[in-house]
């Protein structure tokens, strides 16, 4: 699934938007009113105003190692390196401290995305201008490479909490980018269903969460339903179960598990059926959740529509006393339209 129509990609903007409350703000209004053909001069517009944000309020600091020879003692000292200036016949120390510094990880993946998508053959001039001039508060950064970024140990906290959104953007477009041999330029892929998966499931979650409180939102863990003691060796085998989104009122409870493929159905002899494995998953899921076999736990698999002729939209079945469902999601048409079917879903199940 491609994001080349201008509604589509507009969209994106307002998944986002949910997704991260601070382009709500009103130094991102310009980006919202604009239209986009290439979803990366989306993402390019989205930082330029975001790192000019940050800019103005200071890049984030934090204490970084450096280790350095110096003239005078600092720090810790680092025998061996110390040893081999001596035989050099340097009269210096090796030292080693940490720095408070603007040379971290966080603005050296601002800088590298920055630098690439100056180079990128489908961002608008204008704003390849733009991050061009961007560049240069970033003298004192290193640039990076992106495939040494371990995205997962990014810690967000009060003092670069403005930095998740732009090193999500970061992420989409580091990972969506090819270097060409020709020339040195970079050129963008396509915005994968990897990437956009990721951003659909916030996004229902967090429009749940702004548009119906009542029903408690949440990713919830599901602990497996084990009937007896189990052997302590084999627990850790078992998988770990988190839902993307669960919903729950007065006793009923709704597991969505939001999917975005490029098929959501598979054919088989001519017929088209729902993915196997997306069905045993939502089942074991509702299954576990639903300990007192009451009837009360619901499961919705929720595909992203796709161009394809046959897709799932119907009412739920019911396996073994809990109801299961399928249901599309059309991204590619007016958002108070997407807005609409949320909100039916969610009526729907706890009407």
């Amino acid at each position: 699934m491609t994001a080349d129509k201008g509604i589509f990609i507009k969209n994106i903007y307002y998944m986002l938007s949910y997704a991260f409350q601070i382009l709500k703000q009103g130094d991102y209004e310009n980006v919202a009113a604009e239209q986009f053909e290439k979803i990366h001069d989306l993402f390019a517009a989205i930082l330029v105003k975001g790192v000019s944000r940050q800019l103005k309020q200071g890049l984030y600091r934090e204490y970084v190692p450096v280790k350095e020879d110096l003239s005078v003692m600092r720090g810790k000292l680092n025998i061996n390196g110390t040893m081999a200036l001596q035989m050099q016949r340097k009269r210096q120390f090796s030292c080693e401290f940490d720095e408070f510094s603007e040379d971290n990880i966080y603005n050296q993946i601002l800088k590298t995305t920055i630098d690439r998508l100056v180079r990128a053959d489908d961002v608008a001039a204008e704003r390849r201008q733009s991050l061009k001039k961007l560049l240069v508060f970033f003298g004192n950064v290193k640039l990076i490479q992106p495939n040494y970024i371990a995205w997962n140990k990014l810690i967000y906290q009060r003092n670069n909490r403005n930095y998740e959104l732009l090193l999500n953007i970061c992420y989409f477009i580091l990972n969506g980018m090819l270097q060409t041999t020709e020339n040195g330029e970079y050129k963008l892929l396509a915005f994968s269903d990897e990437h956009m998966e990721r951003l659909y499931e916030r996004f229902i979650l967090e429009y749940y969460r702004q548009h119906h409180a009542e029903l408690n939102p949440s990713a919830q863990h599901i602990k497996w339903n084990l009937t007896e003691e189990p052997d302590n060796a084999m627990i850790q085998f078992l998988p770990d179960m988190r839902t993307d989104i669960t919903l729950h009122k007065d006793g009923k409870k709704l597991i969505i598990d939001a999917k975005y493929y490029g098929k959501a159905m598979i054919q088989n002899f001519d017929k088209s059926t729902l993915r196997s494995a997306h069905l045993y998953q939502i089942f074991a899921y509702v299954r576990n959740m639903d300990t007192e076999n009451t009837g009360n736990v619901s499961g919705l698999l929720l595909y992203a529509r796709t161009e394809e002729e046959v897709f799932p939209d119907g009412k739920p079945f019911v396996i073994g006393g809990n109801s299961i469902g399928a249901k599309t999601l059309d991204l590619n048409q007016e958002f108070s339209v997407i807005a609409k079917q949320l909100d039916e879903i969610a009526h729907s199940y706890f009407s």
